[in-house]
Formats: structure tokens, C-alpha cells, sequence
């Protein structure tokens, strides 16, 4: 396994996997937008108020979506050109594995002032239309148990059309537990057919843990896996071992599934957006692979799920 991950590193690797700290730059752990070569739709960014005690944002065309990963609370100080300065507490949890988090979502031309205590994240879309603030109450995030036995997951569907209006982006959590699948069968959105498949960018980034109640033994190394691979002519293959910290790429492709290796509990948020007319979030099956979905029928949602503050 290392030494496939080696040899792709040299190649496709190079441009969608990212360990920790590859990506830190200004003060940031983790950022993520146009700057990388051939990414145009999504962005994100991770902050670390034990390194730094104030992040600073200026007003551009990117619309946000800010929440925080662990710590008891950020407050996000913003301004929208032409209104009035304004501010929001937003109330974090122990980590990413107990359930959700405060959100807020600013839209372009809106300057952020952030600090707080522990670690957050922002998910980024350059976008052109501009919408009102909307906070997010952790208490009204959609939280659902999907698949049945190994392929359950949770999700918080916080940033979905449905539940979030906003101009580009799509943006979830999800948390798999030890020994489970998330994203089998694998699929693709990289081809606009309206009502059918979205053409989107999608970033993953990712958390890992002891799972939930077992004892922390003195050495552990908490990993997880994702497998990628090409739809069409567009070269794309990929297999990597994740932990806290490393980012993914996709950029088209099939992708699926990400597995959390027994023993360890796998966190990953996805933003995802691109050019299409519409703000939607269709996907298509990899043919060898859908038949899964009806083995699910006979099977039971995982009794570990879902994970919550307690």
C-alpha cells in the first residue's frame, strides 16, 4: 500500500493529495483556492487559534460558510460593503465526532474579522450573486443516518439548496465510523446533464480518531482511505491513506469509497461547486458498482450512529 501511494505521489497525486501542512500558508493551517493549478470553482481554509490569536479576511467575491471544528466557541466580526459592522458567537464542541456545530454563512463582498478558542473551518465558492447572512443554530442542523450496516454514516446536511441558500457551493459533514464505507458505490459529477449529473469541484478534508468508546492505547495512528479514478479521458487515479489534516482534491472522476480503518473514526467536510447554470448536486453511479445499493435493503443503520454532543 505505501508503495502505491509512493509511485502516485510522482504523478497525479502531486496535484489532489495534500498532507498536513502542505497547504498552510499567511497564518493558516489549510487554504485551499484559485492559486492551485487548474482549481477555479471551491476553496477552504482551516484556522488554529493556538497559533494565531486573530484571522483576518478581506471583502472579495467568495462567498463563506464558517463554523468551528473543536473549542467552545469563535466570534466572527463581519461587514458587509455599505451595511453597518456586525457580530456572531458561534458555540463549537469537543470535536469534530460530537456532533454538529454553529454555522455561518456570509456571502461576497463581506469582510470577516475571526477569534475564538480551538480550531475552525471555512468552506469558499467564488460566486457573483449576493445573499443576507444566515447563522445556524447547531441544534437546527439536519443530522441523518444514511446506508445500512458497514456503509452507515452520518451527515449533517447544513449546507445542501434545501436547507441553505446560497449562490455556488454545496457543503456537508460527514462522520464514518470505524470499519465502515462512505460513498459506495463509487460515483462521478463531472458532466452537466440537467436533472441528471452536476459538473462540480469537490475538496475533502479530513479528521481521524480512536473510535468512540474503545480505550486509547499509547501508540495509535488513526488513518482512513480514498479511492479515485477517471471517468473519461481526464487523467485521474488515486488511492490514499488519510489522517487529521490532509486535504483531497477531485477535480472530475469517479470517487468513492473513503474507508475508516477499523479501530479509527473518519471525519471529512466536502465543499463542493462548478460552473454550471444551476446549483444542484446530481451524481451518477460508476456502473460496476451500483448494484450495492440494493444489498442495503436486508441490513440495519449502524446502532453506533449518530454521534451527538454526548
Amino acid at each position: 500500500m505505501v508503495e502505491l501511494i509512493s509511485v502516485s505521489r510522482k504523478t497525479n497525486l502531486m496535484n489532489f493529495f495534500y498532507r498536513k501542512g502542505e497547504l498552510a500558508k499567511f497564518g493558516w493551517d489549510v487554504i485551499v483556492d484559485g492559486t492551485l493549478p487548474g482549481w477555479q470553482h471551491t476553496g477552504m481554509r482551516v484556522g488554529d487559534f493556538s497559533k494565531q490569536a486573530n484571522f483576518e479576511i478581506e471583502a472579495d467575491k467568495v462567498e463563506r460558510l464558517i463554523w468551528p471544528l473543536e473549542g467552545q466557541s469563535i466570534t466572527v466580526t463581519y461587514q458587509v460593503e455599505g451595511e453597518s459592522e456586525q457580530s456572531q458567537i458561534l458555540a463549537g464542541r469537543e470535536s469534530v465526532f460530537h456532533g454538529p456545530s454553529d454555522l455561518l454563512y456570509l456571502s461576497i463582498d463581506t469582510k470577516v474579522s475571526i477569534s475564538g478558542t480551538g480550531r475552525f473551518i471555512i468552506a469558499e465558492a467564488p460566486a457573483k450573486n449576493s445573499y443576507p447572512p444566515k447563522f445556524i443554530a447547531k441544534d437546527r442542523v439536519p443530522v441523518f443516518v444514511r446506508g445500512t450496516g458497514p456503509s452507515s454514516r452520518q451527515v449533517h446536511n447544513f449546507g445542501v439548496p434545501e436547507e441553505l441558500i446560497a449562490d455556488r457551493f454545496i457543503v456537508v459533514e460527514i462522520i464514518v465510523p470505524g470499519g465502515n464505507w462512505s460513498g459506495s458505490p463509487a460515483h462521478k459529477h463531472d458532466t452537466y446533464i440537467p436533472g441528471k449529473e452536476s459538473n462540480l469541484e469537490e475538496i475533502y478534508y479530513f479528521e481521524s480518531s480512536v473510535s468512540r468508546g474503545l480505550p486509547t492505547p499509547n501508540a495509535i495512528d488513526p488513518t482512513g482511505y480514498i479511492r479515485g479514478h477517471s471517468s473519461d479521458e481526464r487523467e485521474f487515479e488515486m488511492l490514499a491513506e488519510v489522517r487529521s489534516g490532509d486535504v483531497v482534491l477531485v477535480p472530475h472522476g469517479w470517487h468513492g469509497p473513503v474507508m475508516a480503518t477499523p479501530g479509527y473514526d473518519l471525519y471529512f467536510m466536502n465543499v463542493m461547486a462548478g460552473p454550471d447554470p444551476d446549483r444542484s448536486w446530481n451524481i451518477t453511479d460508476d456502473p460496476t458498482q451500483g448494484w450495492i445499493r440494493d444489498t442495503w435493503q436486508s441490513q440495519a443503520p449502524d446502532s453506533r450512529l449518530p454521534y451527538t454532543a454526548s
